[in-house]
């Protein structure tokens, strides 16, 4: 059980840094007047912190044989974050950050249990049960209640 506490605290703080990296970035995007800059400064400093992170670990440049192998979809992360950087910013003034994440996080538990389902991308594979199931279905009504 304590094995998991300091894993739980860091996943719940990842949440709430979500939810407050949204909310600056609506405010970037009413400040600056356009989403698409708003978004473009939210990666440059991600950038800027994951090339810091680097340096910290000295982690060494993966070999172009290594970065060759890799599939083509293994690339596209940063498309699927751009992706979710965009429509957040749009979105969160729209809806609110409450429902906002609260969507989110039923279309990630949506996704979630499909891939874990079918074992896509190299995931190992874990069907979907009844407990799972019914824990979809709970998440999706406190969506309905949040949006409320």
């Amino acid at each position: 059980m304590l094995r998991l506490l300091l894993p739980s605290l860091l996943a719940v703080a990842a949440g709430v840094s979500i939810v407050v990296q949204q909310v600056l970035n609506t405010r970037l995007r009413t400040d600056l007047g356009s989403a698409a800059w708003a978004g473009f400064a939210s990666y440059a400093v991600g950038l800027a912190c994951m090339a810091l992170l680097i340096l910290t670990l000295r982690d060494p440049l993966p070999s172009a044989s290594v970065a060759a192998r890799l599939p083509w979809w293994a690339w596209s992360g940063g498309v699927f974050g751009a992706l979710f950087i965009g429509l957040a910013i749009v979105l969160v003034p729209q809806l609110g950050a409450a429902a906002f994440i609260a969507l989110l996080v039923a279309g990630q538990m949506l996704a979630s249990v499909a891939f874990d389902h079918f074992g896509w991308m190299g995931l190992a594979q874990r069907p979907l049960d009844g407990p799972r199931l019914v824990g979809v279905a709970l998440l999706v009504g406190g969506v309905i209640l949040i949006r409320r």
